[in-house]
C-alpha cells in the first residue's frame, strides 16, 4: 500500500494544527505526536480501498475451526504453565450512556447483584485458585471512566489477582471548519476531547510502561476483549493452539446471524488475511457483504495477540490501521473524530489466524434487550462464568425488540417486578407503557404494544405463547 502524499494546503493545516497542539499540556507527548500522525494519515487520503475481486474466503487454515483445536494439557502443572503465560485485558473505555448510565458501562449489574466487572474478577479468582497460577487482569479505561474505575477497582484489594489500569489516549476533537483542536476554541472541558478507538490499545498498552512490565514477568499473550461481552472467558485451547504454532495474533469470529449483518469480517487478501468492515465496502457490494451465504463469519472483537510482537510492531511505527472517521457535533460545531479499531490490526502481525468459536463465547449487552436474556432462565452463573440453560432447544437466542420506555437500565428494571421464563421464547416485541408482572412464562413469538396514553400490565404469572396483546382483554 502507497503512502499518499501530503497536498500543500493539507501540509498547511497540519503544520498549524502542529502548533495548536503543541500548546495544549492536558495531554502527553506521545499523545500529540499519535494524534498529528492520525490526523496526517487522513489527509493524505491513506484509504485503503479493497479491490473486490481480489477477495477470496478464508481456508481452514487461516480460519481455524475451533472443533479442531487440540485439547489442552490435562496436567496441572502443565495448565499453570500455560496459563502463568496469559495476560487478560479488559476494553473498558466506554459509558454505559446508551443504557441511561453516567459512569462505566463495566459497572452495570448483570445478574445476582453482580457487575461485569465482578464477573470477570471471580473468573480470573477461580482460574488463579484452581491452578495456583497468576493471571494478571488489565483495565483500559478512557479519561472517560478512569477515576470511577479506580474506586470500584479498590474493593477486589484482598482479591488473588493483580489488577492493573491505564488510559488509552486522550486526543482532541477536530473542528471540521478549520481544522483546529477544539480545546483551542474555548471547549477545554471533557467535551474538547475523545479517546480513538480500541485499535489505540496497543500504543498505550506500550505507553503506560506496562507491555514491558508484563514482558519482564514472562507473560507472552494477551487476550483482549470488550467488558460487555460475557463469552469472552479465558480459553486454554485458543491459548495453547498459538503456543504451540507461534502465531502471533488470533482473531475469533463466530457464525453471523441476520443480527450480525453489520459486522466485520475476516478475509484473505493479496496472500493475508485482514479484517473487512462494511465502511471499506464499495456502495455496489454492501448487500453481498451483509450476506449470510458469501461472508458467513464475524468478528467477536476477542483478540490474542503476542506481547512481543506488540512490542516490535509499535517500536517500528508499523500499525496502521485503517482510519475510521466519526463526525459529531458538540454545541453545535461540526466535529471529527479519528479512530481505529483494534482487529484491524491483524494484516500487520505473522502468522495471524481467526479461529471460528462457537456463539457461546459472543455474548455482548450494548442494549437492555441484552440484559433481559442475560437476567432471565435462559443463563445460570457459576464462578463468574454464564452458562447457557440446557433446557433451551434451539441453538439461536430470542430476539427481543423493547421500546423505547425500556431504553434505561432504570426504567427496564423497574417495569419487571421479575424477569420473565423465556426459554421457550423465539421472539418478543414490546411497545408503549408495558409493566410486567412476577412469574411470567413467555413462550413463542410474543407482541405486546400498549396503546397510546394506556398503561398496559401484564398479571403475575400470565403465560403468554405466540400471543398478540393489544390491551388488556387479549391477555
Amino acid at each position: 500500500m502507497a503512502t499518499a502524499m501530503l497536498s500543500p494546503t493539507d501540509s498547511e493545516k497540519i503544520s498549524k494544527l502542529r502548533s495548536a497542539v503543541s500548546g495544549l499540556n492536558q495531554i502527553s507527548e506521545n499523545e500529540k505526536s499519535g494524534f498529528l500522525s492520525l490526523v496526517s494519515r487522513y489527509l493524505s487520503g491513506e484509504a485503503q480501498h479493497v479491490e473486490w475481486s481480489k477477495i477470496k474466503t478464508p481456508t481452514d487454515e487461516v480460519v481455524v475451526p475451533y472443533e479442531s483445536l487440540a485439547l489442552p494439557p490435562e496436567d496441572l502443572e502443565q495448565t499453570r504453565k500455560l496459563l502463568d503465560k496469559l495476560v487478560v485485558l479488559k476494553l473498558n473505555g466506554g459509558l454505559g450512556t446508551t443504557m441511561g448510565c453516567t459512569g462505566p458501562k463495566s459497572v452495570i449489574e448483570v445478574r445476582n447483584g453482580l457487575t461485569f466487572l465482578d464477573l470477570i474478577v471471580i473468573q480470573i479468582e477461580t482460574l488463579n485458585s484452581k491452578y495456583g497460577c497468576n493471571v494478571p487482569l488489565v483495565l483500559m479505561n478512557s479519561f472517560n471512566t478512569h477515576d470511577d474505575t479506580l474506586k470500584i477497582v479498590g474493593k477486589y484489594a484482598k482479591s488473588n489477582i493483580d489488577i492493573h489500569t491505564f488510559n488509552q489516549s486522550q486526543y482532541p476533537r477536530l473542528v471540521v471548519e478549520d481544522f483546529s483542536p477544539l480545546p483551542c476554541k474555548g471547549q477545554a472541558g471533557r467535551d474538547g476531547w475523545y479517546p480513538p478507538g480500541h485499535g489505540d490499545v496497543f500504543p498505550s498498552l506500550m505507553n503506560s510502561g506496562k507491555l514491558d512490565a508484563f514482558l519482564a514477568q514472562g507473560k507472552e499473550y494477551v487476550f483482549v476483549a470488550n467488558s460487555d461481552n460475557l463469552g469472552a472467558v479465558v480459553d486454554l485451547k485458543i491459548l495453547n493452539h498459538l503456543i504451540q504454532n507461534k502465531n502471533e495474533y488470533c482473531m475469533e469470529v463466530t457464525p453471523k446471524t441476520l443480527a450480525d449483518v453489520k459486522g466485520g469480517t475476516l478475509i484473505s487478501y493479496e496472500g493475508k488475511v485482514q479484517l473487512l468492515e462494511i465502511a471499506q465496502v464499495p456502495d455496489e457490494h454492501v448487500n453481498e457483504f451483509k450476506s449470510i451465504e458469501k461472508f458467513k463469519i464475524f468478528n467477536t472483537n476477542n483478540l490474542w495477540v503476542n506481547l512481543n510482537a506488540i512490542k516490535r510492531l509499535v517500536e517500528a511505527d508499523a500499525l496502521k490501521m485503517e482510519i475510521i472517521p466519526n463526525p459529531k457535533a458538540i454545541d453545535g460545531v461540526k466535529v471529527l473524530q479519528l479512530e481505529t479499531a483494534a482487529g484491524a490490526a491483524i494484516r500487520f502481525f505473522d502468522k495471524a489466524i481467526g479461529v471460528n468459536v462457537p456463539r457461546s463465547r459472543f455474548l455482548p449487552v450494548k442494549a437492555t434487550s441484552d440484559l433481559l436474556l442475560v437476567q432471565s432462565d435462559l443463563y445460570t452463573v457459576a464462578d463468574g462464568f454464564v452458562i447457557r440453560n440446557s433446557a433451551r432447544s434451539n441453538p439461536a437466542n430470542p430476539i427481543i425488540e423493547l421500546g423505547p420506555e425500556f431504553k434505561k437500565v432504570n426504567n427496564f428494571l423497574s417495569r419487571f417486578k421479575s424477569i420473565p421464563s423465556i426459554i421457550g421464547l423465539d421472539s418478543l416485541k414490546v411497545s408503549g407503557d408495558v409493566w410486567f408482572g412476577a412469574g411470567i412464562i413467555l413462550k413463542g413469538k410474543v407482541s405486546i404494544s400498549a396503546k397510546s396514553g394506556v398503561k398496559l400490565e401484564i398479571p403475575d404469572k400470565a403465560v403468554l405463547e405466540n400471543k398478540t396483546i393489544n390491551g388488556p382483554e387479549d391477555i
